[in-house]
């Protein structure tokens, strides 16, 4: 896979600003896992609170001082993580378990820091990533306990057709008609998909899709139309064509962001996410 040029990236966005030249600060990894019921969404934003935006002030507080943290992944409102990875740039330094505890510490209960590593001052969460897993729950029946990470389909769904169309999205596609026209950073709409799985688990059906990049809302506008294939409702002939950019009104589709979780994010020489599995057994 081709590798980003370092010096030329300059596309940091609201959120992460640099504080210093690259390559010239102490540098961190970090490994996080956050519930999104209550945040809108990983990146900083004006007025809003962000995951991003309370790992920073977090930092800050620990370090006494101005901090770069960029993420993997920029999840949506309401999406969840399993293992964000994010970078912090800091003018000081301090040991990894130093950083582990003081920001779990700081940290409310819904966002909880995995592991800290130093890394290589250049290492950039999202510009260095080579794939990001996602995984979505579907529940089969109504749930009391885990309706914040499944979406309850009360309508019955056909497995194997959704598995006939599954097996279909692996590959280079122009998934135009899967985005939010909103999106004002979108500029190619092809993504190559390294892999899509569908596995069942009780009375969870779980998706899995890996890619090197998303389009804004993209998974959650696939399993939205998945769901309507698995109900009868959406021929696998017109998911065919979908992937091929032609122009279907998928946005009512879209699946709520409360089954989506942004499960791993690997790097140069690391594996995939393994064995397909919820995060919650119903």
């Amino acid at each position: 896979m081709e590798r980003p040029n370092r010096t030329e990236r300059t596309d940091y966005g609201k959120g992460e600003a640099r504080i210093g030249p690259r390559g010239s600060l102490p540098t961190w990894k970090l490994t996080l896992e956050y519930q999104g019921s209550r945040y809108h969404g990983w990146q900083s934003q004006d007025n809003a609170k962000t995951v991003q935006g309370i790992l920073e002030a977090s930092c800050r507080d620990l370090f006494k001082s101005q901090v770069e943290i960029g993420g993997a992944g920029r999840t949506d409102a309401g999406v969840h993580a399993l293992a964000q990875v994010a970078h912090l740039r800091c003018t000081r330094t301090l040991p990894s378990q130093t950083i582990l505890e003081g920001l779990n510490y700081r940290l409310p209960a819904d966002i909880c820091v995995l592991s800290v590593d130093k890394a290589e001052s250049t290492f950039h969460a999202r510009h260095d990533a080579e794939l990001r897993y996602y995984l979505y729950q579907l529940a089969l029946r109504r749930t009391a306990f885990a309706k914040d990470f499944v979406w309850w389909v009360k309508a019955p769904l056909d497995f194997g057709r959704i598995s006939q169309a599954v097996a279909l999205i692996p590959g280079r596609h122009d998934f135009a008609c899967y985005q939010d026209r909103r999106n004002p950073g979108s500029t190619s709409t092809v993504v190559k998909v390294a892999s899509a799985e569908l596995d069942r688990a009780g009375d969870l059906l779980l998706f899995r899709i890996g890619a090197s990049h998303f389009l804004w809302r993209m998974v959650r506008r696939l399993v939205g139309v998945l769901v309507r294939i698995g109900q009868g409702e959406f021929p696998l002939e017109s998911f065919v064509e979908s992937l091929q950019g032609k122009t279907f009104e998928i946005a009512p589709w879209t699946a709520p962001s409360s089954g989506l979780f942004l499960e791993r994010v690997t790097y140069p020489g690391e594996a995939g996410p393994g064995e397909l599995r919820p995060t919650i057994r119903i």
